[in-house]
């Protein structure tokens, strides 16, 4: 049956009040990361994938826990080792003595929300296991291919500090998570808001003490994702979006810019920014506002700027304010 305008618009508003109810409920156990919470959500709606870097003890495992528990999506959570093998990730093969055959045990990828804590302290054998099941939405298993439960997301967790005992991420993989949140440590007020709230008894392990309730279904998040990608996008716009990654390929501090796929992952991102700001079409607001989430993580800088000090965000402002920009 084709909904009218006034019913479309009627869904789209109650979906994102929903979402709405969502940021509430993240806010009853995480304070102060609504940038992440927003970005969280905005990769649910785009259908990619999250890469949460930030040093210990910033709420990166509590978040997306407290998320996954709001959205009644299933979770699970890998902590990477060096000595965790693929197989850890995906499952593998069991031999039944009763059955006299192999069957396959399913690993904790078969989730909706994956949390993969410490990413880069696995090697990159073991990282480039989630490959297929990122892009793929699917593992393969002695020539049969199994498909994982949708929604599907990857959230990895990464420690900019420490760098003892970590294997770096290989441009592939890095391509595959549409976003790069940096979680920053908060701000003086929003510390002391920590500290009362553990003060008057708030455990990060019991979520359902914090009053942490499901409010959205996996069906209204499938249904928020189709409106999301419905959003329009004018010629102009888009032009504006190659203009910028066409850019980042010609700045001298960059060996290598942003791909066509990235470029894909920016405009899937600014729709979803777009619906979820309720505004029915894309703007180059939308566009400059996810560039730095999307495209950081996918600049490869020249030797000589990193020894220099310049940094990713810091090209990618600049390229903003170099390209016009449509009116």
């Amino acid at each position: 049956m084709t909904l009218s305008a006034e019913e479309i618009h009627a869904r789209d508003n109650n979906l994102r009040g929903a979402l709405a109810r969502v940021r509430a409920e993240v806010g009853k156990s995480v304070v102060g990361q609504d940038a992440a919470v927003s970005g969280l959500i905005i990769a649910l709606l785009a259908q990619g994938h999250v890469l949460l870097e930030g040093v210990p003890g910033v709420a990166k495992t509590l978040l997306v826990r407290t998320l996954s528990t709001a959205l009644s999506l299933d979770t699970k959570r890998v902590q990477f080792t060096p000595d965790l093998m693929p197989g850890d990730v995906t499952g593998s093969l069991v031999y039944d003595a009763k059955a006299g055959d192999f069957e396959f045990r399913r690993g904790p990828v078969f989730t909706n929300l994956l949390l993969a804590d410490e990413i880069n302290r696995t090697p990159p054998k073991t990282q480039s296991a989630l490959l297929e099941a990122m892009e793929e939405r699917q593992v393969s298993v002695d020539g049969v291919s199994l498909p994982l439960p949708s929604p599907f997301l990857v959230a990895a967790t990464m420690n900019p500090i420490e760098y003892e005992g970590t294997y770096t991420l290989p441009e592939a993989q890095l391509d595959r998570f549409l976003l790069k949140l940096v979680l920053d440590l908060p701000e003086r007020d929003t510390e002391i808001e920590v500290l009362r709230r553990h003060a008057l008894g708030f455990n990060p392990r019991d979520l359902g003490g914090a009053g942490v309730q499901p409010v959205l279904s996996a069906e209204e998040l499938t249904a928020a994702q189709a409106a999301a990608a419905q959003t329009t996008v004018s010629g102009d716009v888009l032009a504006y979006l190659v203009d910028l990654a066409r850019a980042t390929r010609q700045s001298p501090s960059v060996r290598m810019g942003v791909s066509p796929r990235g470029a894909t992952a920016l405009l899937a991102s600014a729709k979803a920014w777009a619906w979820l700001s309720g505004y029915p079409a894309v703007t180059p607001d939308h566009v400059q506002a996810m560039v730095l989430p999307v495209w950081r993580h996918r600049l490869q800088l020249r030797p000589e700027a990193e020894l220099e000090g310049v940094s990713a965000d810091t090209i990618l402002r600049s390229i903003m304010q170099q390209v016009q920009v449509p009116i």
